[in-house]
């Protein structure tokens, strides 16, 4: 029997990646007051962290030709040695490209900052199997724009006012704002049953981990637990429902997931929590069986007051976003008790 040989073409080689070499990098108004480990972890995008941190211990960094720590801050005009190492290559035309621009409803900007009002369901960056954010799609939306970073983040389920700088000197400031609460941030959130007048204050401290898909979770753990983080906040009453109670959340700590994980630690969680939530109801909320003639498919919390000092004038800014059409939809629909 004939046997039919298929010979593979043979392809040259590809030419050998070039060797890395040690670049000097002046610093520019874009990262003035910047720490270098957060400079190098953007300027060696790729290196893993672990050897970010070695290299600069090592002393292979030098900045004005001197050794210097991770917590050094970078001025305009100072020179940073790179050593040698390889780094993941520029992002193509195509993956740029897979990145749509968007502007966001913008509630307060200057040559300083901006405040956006995000939407529920559109992450702030991307990362953890989202390609993009809020803050890809700004970058896409303004090529002019020489620097954009976000200030401080919020869920991907949650609405609401957003900070960016667009200035380093900025990003630090409100940062250092952030960092030493100063400065306001409080949520509207519909949780489930009537919520009890006299729980103003929670203060219940958190634990991250990884659940077993590899998925980051927040638990209440007690105060004095050595994983736990200390962490606060205060309750108002806004409007009570027959089912449901609005709340304002103030918070004085800034931990992942925290008023999620305060509320329904109370044991009345958000609605619409696809994490911490009541599961059933949700699901029948989402197809209209709960409350007549309303679907809500959405988390119901929003970031709806933001109050910081603006980092160049010092002035007080203190902003709020209106709830959601779909928000106020629902509650329209609510009976009251």
């Amino acid at each position: 029997m004939a046997q039919t040989i298929i010979k593979a073409k043979s392809h040259a080689a590809a030419p050998p990646a070039a060797a890395p070499q040690v670049r000097q990098v002046t610093v520019d108004d874009g990262s003035d007051g910047q720490r270098l480990d957060n400079f190098l972890l953007r300027e060696l995008k790729g290196v893993p962290k672990t050897h970010v941190y070695r290299i600069i211990r090592s002393g292979e960094v030098r900045v004005n030709k001197g050794r210097a720590g991770a917590d050094t801050r970078l001025q305009v005009g100072d020179v940073v040695r790179l050593p040698p190492v390889r780094v993941a290559p520029p992002p193509t035309e195509e993956s740029q490209a897979a990145v749509p621009p968007r502007e966001f409803p913008v509630l307060f900007e200057d040559e300083h900052l901006m405040v956006v009002d995000k939407p529920a369901g559109v992450a702030v960056h991307g990362g953890s199997g989202v390609s993009f954010g809020v803050i890809e799609q700004l970058r896409r939306a303004r090529p002019a724009a020489k620097f954009l970073e976000l200030v401080h983040r919020l869920d991907k389920e949650t609405s609401g006012l957003l900070l960016l700088a667009k200035k380093r000197s900025a990003l630090t400031a409100l940062q250092d704002q952030f960092r030493q609460r100063e400065t306001g941030k409080t949520y509207a959130a519909l949780v489930i049953g009537a919520w009890p007048a006299k729980t103003k204050v929670i203060d219940v401290a958190l634990h991250k981990y990884l659940n077993a898909d590899g998925e980051r979770r927040v638990r209440a753990v007690e105060n004095d637990h050595d994983e736990g983080r200390r962490s606060i906040s205060l309750v108002r009453i806004a409007a009570s429902y027959a089912a449901f109670t609005l709340l304002d959340v103030t918070i004085k700590t800034g931990r992942t997931h925290q008023i999620r994980v305060h509320l329904a630690h109370t044991g009345h969680a958000i609605v619409g929590d696809d994490k911490y939530g009541d599961f059933p109801l949700n699901k029948a909320l989402a197809a209209g069986r709960l409350v007549p003639g309303c679907r809500f498919d959405r988390m119901f919390l929003h970031a709806r007051r933001l109050a910081f000092d603006h980092p160049a004038s010092g002035e007080r800014i203190e902003l709020t976003a209106p709830l959601p059409p779909e928000c106020e939809t629902l509650l329209a629909h609510l009976p009251t008790p």
